[in-house]
């Protein structure tokens, strides 16, 4: 009897285990998930303009520095600071009352050397001194007034006139003021501002990348006179007006700092920019036939930058990319890329090389 119950009780677990197992098995018929529906560009050739910036100091079309050629005390100041003058202006006046009191000894010098000659003429007509004397007497004369002009030069160099139009700046020296040609500080500084100088530097690359794009004269060097106009942003964040026109590219590399000096120059009718301010140089580099990627269709695969290109039969494989310059929506490519090329611009660090997909034309 037990042996019947043992049997009973194991072919009831087994009639339930076949009605309630836990085992399932897939449905069959059953399909796989359409692939994703994924945004995609195709890639045409444009002309990009780039703009690359450069911190910059401004100067004066001309900054002269007014320096004494003699020793004497500011006796006046005729200008104010920051005014504007012109050329030949009046703008100091040095003590002369020892340079008069030299030029009446020089001239009293010049006076006995001219009675000295007029008194030896005649001994010599008469044969009674030899012509050596007279022409002794005609050389101190002639020394005599060149000291003279050199005084009365001197008494002239007294007066300070500027040498260009401008504005005047800082007059360390004040009325009174013992003043030399050898003082470590000028009297003040003349600044021509009608034109401002915008002088900024280049790194190695950034003068190679300049070269490559720059236009080219007939002798394969760079075309300045039809290069591109510049802009300068001032101190205060705005855009000057008057676009600016590079002058000056030295190519020959520092090499201490690795870099090289340019300069692009400006009109200033206004007087708005002032010799010293500083500012930033837009310089704008043209690349042609580039292809711009947009930053959300590029993956980072080991320092380098991928794409996902999709193949006639929407599978994607990926693509590096050799990129020459940084925008503000992505990156810009020349070569690798064809025109007409798919590239997935969504949804990319999901993608695996070999995936389909539902292409959605941009």
């Amino acid at each position: 009897m037990k042996k019947l119950s043992i049997i009973g009780i194991l072919s009831a677990t087994l009639i339930l285990s076949s009605c309630f197992g836990t085992s399932e098995k897939p449905a069959q018929g059953a399909t796989a998930p359409p692939p994703p529906s994924l945004e995609v560009s195709t890639l045409k050739p444009e002309t990009v303009t780039i703009f690359n910036e450069f911190s910059t100091t401004l100067e004066g079309k001309q900054n002269v520095e007014i320096w004494p050629k003699v020793s004497g005390f500011v006796q006046e100041v005729y200008v104010e600071e920051g005014q504007k003058i012109k050329k030949g202006q009046l703008l100091f006046k040095l003590e002369t009352q020892t340079l008069n009191q030299d030029a009446n000894a020089a001239k009293a010098s010049v006076n006995v050397a001219k009675v000295e000659v007029n008194k030896l003429k005649p001994l010599v007509e008469k044969g009674i001194i030899s012509e050596v004397q007279l022409e002794t007497a005609k050389a101190q004369l002639a020394q005599a007034e060149a000291n003279y002009h050199s005084v009365t030069s001197n008494i002239g160099y007294s007066r300070i006139t500027s040498p260009v139009d401008g504005y005047i700046g800082e007059i360390p020296f004040k009325v009174g003021a013992l003043v030399s040609s050898s003082m470590v500080k000028p009297l003040t500084t003349v600044s021509d501002i009608s034109e401002v100088r915008a002088y900024f530097s280049l790194n190695e690359k950034e003068l190679l990348k300049l070269k490559e794009s720059m236009p080219k004269n007939d002798n394969n060097l760079m075309d300045l006179k039809n290069a591109p106009e510049v802009t300068l942003i001032m101190i205060n964040g705005e855009e000057y007006a008057q676009p600016g026109k590079i002058a000056m590219i030295n190519t020959i590399i520092n090499s201490t700092t690795g870099s090289v000096t340019a300069r692009a120059d400006f009109e200033n009718k206004n007087n708005l920019l002032s010799s010293g301010s500083t500012g930033k140089i837009k310089l704008p580099t043209v690349y042609e036939n580039a292809f711009e990627i947009p930053q959300t269709a590029t993956i980072d695969l080991q320092g380098k930058k991928l794409v996902y290109v999709v193949k006639d039969d929407n599978t994607v494989t990926t693509m590096p990319l050799n990129i020459i310059a940084n925008t503000q929506k992505g990156f810009l490519v020349q070569k690798g890329l064809e025109p007409g090329t798919n590239i997935v611009t969504e949804g990319v660090s999901k993608l695996k090389d070999g995936m389909t997909i539902s292409p959605v034309k941009k």
